[in-house]
């Protein structure tokens, strides 16, 4: 190993024009300036490619260099370093051959660090380098989200922390070092979430563990956090209630709030719900990433034809158009994207949702208040007052605001609405069910989509399937054996899950008029939907059938979403 100093270092890199000279003195300045090491200015800054400056400064201190997304560590080996140093110094153990430990770091030229290292952790020590910021998620996957913040509030001998500090609702999180300790774990554990692109974050308090949990592409995930966090779970919920300005010293009933975070530059609205459990306060954060929002048809997932066919429904001038799906399957996404598609200067859009989870540019969006007993019925009733041409009401949840949503459409508006159904032709007999006349709702409805959310294949993992069960699930749906089936397999990109992200499969179904015959004469369901399938409408599962076999996502993912009678495909 080449001892240099961080002025040698970044001498070196930059003669050698690794990185610029102006970009080495703005590192120079923003060091002195904030504390840090160079190196880690550096890679902070994006000052230079972060895989070339690993390889150079590796180089010049004459250190191996790896990535490591790519290692595997195993518990035993992480455990030969005290978590208190390990977080200190930002360093991380990689291998242990008996006699020497691999440790890796991103300022090898901290030598005390490696002095005090050696001495506790009683074996020698090699250093190899790594990018810091894979440090900072090797310390997180493997010790724990915040585990400095942690040791910080053991340290403090204090299990009942006070939170002193109230956090600006548009404070950037990232940046919140000089902030409360308590404040800086919470952030930790957000930040942690939008960069695994979680959509919800639970906070579940049991007797002896507070247990966190990821929602990622639809799937709970548990979170790595230090066991000490437990220590301070009262704290943390009083936190989170101030930070949504709720009520800190009520424990006893259900809380709901919001609040908006800047996070790197990327606006994240969040949904706060409190629950009291056994052992106390329950906490979910339903995180809305204003850049995660898919606002184009063309990303949903849809295939061409049922993409034309949509398009066609959306751009008539009157009608209901409902889209069905449990929580969770894309519904309100859905409308989103229709509501971008079709919005102009020439049409007044309106919408009534609960809540709002998006901010449209241009679309009148309303919240309802039942509080004040301001709720869908009330809402759409005062926004028919306000001549829109358009009009988005978030859920028909009963006959009054069916009633009200079905009045303006007869009255030339063009309604979206969401309703829980398990298949397209359910919402229509739901109605009927609901008290509405059955004339009315064969002549106002226009088209139904049910639709679900598929997980699609990590690319960087998915492999040929070779489980036979799945060749033959997936070769009764094509009449005949499919040979490009794929399997999720998991890496580090995926977390092991070997899926990363998701998709959506869609039902449309178009009413003609043997459909509204069949509402008037109060047909069931099953008749309605037998009929849609013989006139050419893909089912969900069909529709995910489509996905499988075009290596998008796996026989297993299809079979889980679409719990419903085989569609005639499969029986034949």
């Amino acid at each position: 190993m080449n001892f240099l100093s961080q002025d040698e270092i970044l001498e070196s890199l930059a003669a050698a024009g690794v990185v610029s000279a102006e970009a080495a003195e703005t590192a120079r300045a923003s060091a002195a300036a904030s504390g840090k090491g160079v190196v880690d200015v550096l890679f902070d800054a994006h000052l230079a490619d972060s895989a070339n400056l690993s390889r150079a400064i590796a180089d010049r201190m004459g250190l191996p260099c790896i990535d490591l997304e790519s290692v595997l560590v195993a518990p035993d080996v992480c455990a030969l370093l005290p978590r208190r140093l390990v977080v200190r110094y930002r360093v991380f153990p990689v291998e242990f051959d008996g006699k020497a430990l691999k440790v890796a770091t991103s300022a090898p030229y901290n030598i005390r660090a490696f002095d005090e290292l050696r001495t506790l952790a009683g074996i020698g020590i090699e250093p190899v380098f790594a990018a810091p910021e894979g440090i900072r998620k090797a310390i997180d996957q493997h010790y724990g989200v915040g585990a400095d913040t942690v040791d910080t509030l053991v340290d403090a001998g204090n299990s009942d922390v006070s939170v002193l500090e109230d956090a600006r609702g548009d404070a950037d999180i990232t940046a919140a070092n000089e902030e409360a300790t308590l404040i800086r774990f919470v952030n930790q554990v957000l930040v942690e979430a939008l960069s695994m692109r979680a959509t919800d974050v639970h906070f579940e308090p049991f007797e002896n563990r507070m247990l966190v949990r990821y929602r990622i592409d639809g799937q709970l995930c548990d979170a790595p956090i230090p066991k000490e966090a437990s220590r301070f779970q009262r704290a943390i919920v009083s936190r989170i209630k101030i930070m949504s300005n709720l009520n800190i010293a009520e424990t006893r009933l259900p809380q709901d709030g919001r609040l908006k975070l800047l996070v790197h530059g990327r606006e994240v609205d969040v949904r706060v719900s409190i629950i009291p459990m056994l052992f106390g306060e329950g906490v979910v954060l339903r995180l809305l990433d204003k850049s995660n929002l898919f606002l184009s048809l063309e990303k949903l997932g849809m295939a061409k034809d049922t993409l034309e066919r949509f398009a066609g429904v959306i751009g008539r001038p009157h009608g209901i158009f409902l889209v069905t799906g449990p929580t969770g399957s894309g519904k309100t996404t859905t409308l989103y994207a229709a509501l971008e598609k079709i919005r102009s200067p020439e049409l007044k859009v309106i919408t009534i949702e609960d809540p709002i989870e998006y901010q449209l540019d241009g679309v009148n969006q309303i919240q309802v208040k039942p509080e004040i007993n301001f709720d869908f019925a009330e809402g759409l009733r005062r926004i028919l007052r306000h001549d829109p041409d358009v009009i988005m009401v978030g859920e028909i949840r009963d006959r009054e605001t069916a009633e009200t949503a079905i009045q303006a459409a007869m009255t030339g508006h063009l309604v979206f609405s969401t309703l829980h159904t398990n298949d397209a032709a359910g919402a229509l007999t739901r109605l009927v069910h609901m008290g509405i006349e059955p004339y009315l709702v064969g002549s106002s409805v226009e088209a139904v989509m049910a639709q679900r959310l598929v997980r699609i294949l990590c690319p960087s993992c998915k492999a040929p399937e070779t489980s036979r069960e799945a060749f033959d699930v997936a070769g009764r749906a094509a009449a005949g054996r499919p040979n490009n089936l794929l399997k999720a397999v998991g890496c580090r990109t995926c977390r092991g899950t070997g899926y990363f992200g998701r998709q959506g499969v869609f039902e449309l179904l178009s009413i003609d008029d043997n459909i509204r015959d069949m509402v008037l004469d109060h047909a069931p369901s099953t008749h309605i939907r037998k009929y849609a399938i013989s006139e050419g409408m893909r089912t969900l599962r069909d529709d995910g059938w489509l996905k499988v076999f075009e290596g998008l996502t796996t026989v297993d993912e299809v079979v889980r979403v679409s719990k419903e009678e085989p569609s005639e495909a499969e029986k034949s």
